[in-house]
């Protein structure tokens, strides 16, 4: 064992933080890539492109969960997590090759469907994706102990994650999108399959002596998600909504169907949390809450370039846009409007992932003080503020810049401290499946993104984008109000202190 992991040194929780990075860099990549290249290159509209990027939540719910069962009950190749960091680190590297390619693919295989194609190898991609990431999560809370350490240890993979996120997004504007393809899957590559090799588990994890027969099959996680039901219904409906027009007429029913099963939901958890106090409880709250807060940083990650598209470019001169001049001064090519468009959403993804990769320091800071929730709270709030300014306030190309600071903020703590409050709310031992589990708050929101384009796209009003986004988050945001503290936080600040 390392002597810096004996230590939990700072320098440890970089290291452990490395292939978490690989699932940030190559989900950065494909945000920046994939609705443009389908969009530009070979033409689909907005929910032609969301249909696409379902099949991400699609191989989260069999991915994460099934991968997280597995990897808590194993042991080979020296670990329970590294082998499927490898394995996921190594299919995603292929995957990324692919996607140049889909005209290419589309011709040798005779399917003539384009759609088919970009969703076969967007599913291949993220599923290889999900595989890496439950282990990347899960072995930061395998190898912390609760409390202070633990948290510095999933900030540390936001700070390490968000710098590489920013990179992906340079490399966007500076070489273009269709390169940077090659380079993730170089750089996934090396960041997912060598750190873990210096990194050495424990055999033996901690379980909980009142959790120590706790069983768990299909039929338990069936009955854990229950608050995610809506989500998962809708998902499916839009699957079939795609290949079966005459469920076209129930698709906003079903739609504003699910969102009401969830808030009903949730309220009902929140008066049963007031009743009786228990973890369970506690996690099923922080879990769809945190579903809402997905459904918004989903969409748009989508659909932003459709919504530059129509609402900033038409106001812009392309010879002023500054993203442009990453690119024009670096490559000497002259941004068109399609790829100026992109330049935009790059640099735009860029800044959310700057803030996204310093502020958990001081989020971390700020926590001592006010506890965890409070401050997920009060970062939530900025990507809510971001959100409507974007929506009634962004006509040029900086509005789109501040309102995505403002979001930043918030997406610095959504995938940092909401790790840290959830791990301490459910057993040790069962760390993998309970992230597999939680994962299904991220994915099953996802699938609502395209409920999201299909109501744009009968509109044709791009605004509502962001509206909705500023609308979710807020939703998030209340129902996060009603979430305890974590008793490690708890048990800290009621500790008597010394004094004379």
């Amino acid at each position: 064992m390392l002597n810096i992991q004996k230590k939990l040194s700072n320098p440890f929780l970089a290291l452990l933080a490395l292939p978490a990075t690989a699932v940030g860099f190559a989900l950065s990549t494909q945000i920046a890539a994939l609705s443009w290249i389908l969009s530009k290159k070979y033409g689909l509209d907005i929910h032609e492109v969301a249909f696409v990027w379902l099949a991400g939540p699609i191989a989260g719910i069999f991915g994460q969960v099934i991968v997280g069962l597995i990897s808590d009950n194993v042991w080979f190749m020296g670990g329970r997590r590294r082998p499927f960091i490898i394995l996921g680190g190594m299919v995603s590297a292929l995957a990324f090759l692919t996607l140049p390619y889909i005209q290419e693919i589309s011709n040798i295989t005779g399917i003539g469907d384009i759609i088919i194609i970009a969703s076969v190898i967007a599913l291949f991609l993220d599923l290889s994706v999900n595989v890496t990431f439950n282990p990347a999560r899960s072995i930061i809370a395998d190898l912390t102990p609760e409390g202070k350490v633990r948290t510095a240890g999933f900030v540390w993979m936001q700070i390490v994650s968000g710098f590489f996120g920013v990179f992906a997004y340079f490399l966007s504007m500076l070489f273009g999108n269709e390169l940077l393809l090659y380079i993730a899957s170089a750089l996934v590559f090396l960041t997912a399959v060598f750190p873990i090799l210096f990194i050495q588990e424990k055999k033996d994890l901690k379980t909980e002596t009142t959790q120590t027969d706790e069983k768990f099959g299909v039929w338990q996680i069936a009955k854990e998600i229950f608050p995610l039901y809506g989500f998962l219904i809708f998902g499916v409906f839009s699957v079939f909504n795609h290949f079966f027009d005459v469920l076209t007429p129930f698709h906003n029913p079903m739609l504003i169907g699910a969102l009401v099963y969830s808030i009903v939901i949730g309220i009902i958890s929140i008066i049963k949390g007031f009743k009786t106090k228990s973890n369970r409880n506690e996690f099923h709250k922080i879990m769809l809450a945190h579903s809402f807060t997905w459904v918004a940083f989903q969409s748009m990650f989508v659909m932003s370039g459709f919504f530059i598209e129509k609402q900033i470019l038409p106001n812009l001169e392309i010879a002023s846009i500054t993203a442009n001049w990453f690119a024009e001064r670096l490559t000497g090519i002259v941004q068109t409007a399609d790829s100026s468009i992109g330049n935009i959403v790059s640099l735009g993804f860029l800044i959310l992932n700057f803030v996204g990769a310093i502020f958990p320091l001081v989020l971390q800071w700020v926590s001592k003080y006010i506890g965890r929730v409070k401050t997920y709270i009060s970062a939530l709030s900025f990507s809510a503020i971001g959100y409507f300014y974007i929506a009634f306030l962004g006509h040029v190309e900086f509005d789109f810049y501040l309102g995505m600071f403002l979001a930043g903020i918030g997406w610095s703590a959504v995938i940092s401290i909401v790790f840290a409050i959830m791990s301490e709310r459910v057993n040790p031992a069962k760390m993998g499946m309970y992230m597999g589990v939680f994962n299904l708050a991220v994915v099953l929101p996802q699938m609502m993104s395209n409920g999201v384009a299909n109501v744009i796209k009968q509109t044709q009003n791009y605004q509502l984008l962001y509206i909705l986004c500023g609308l979710f988050v807020t939703t998030s945001v209340v129902f996060w109000m009603f979430v305890r503290e974590p008793e490690s936080f708890v048990a800290q600040n009621s500790t008597p202190k010394s004094g004379h």
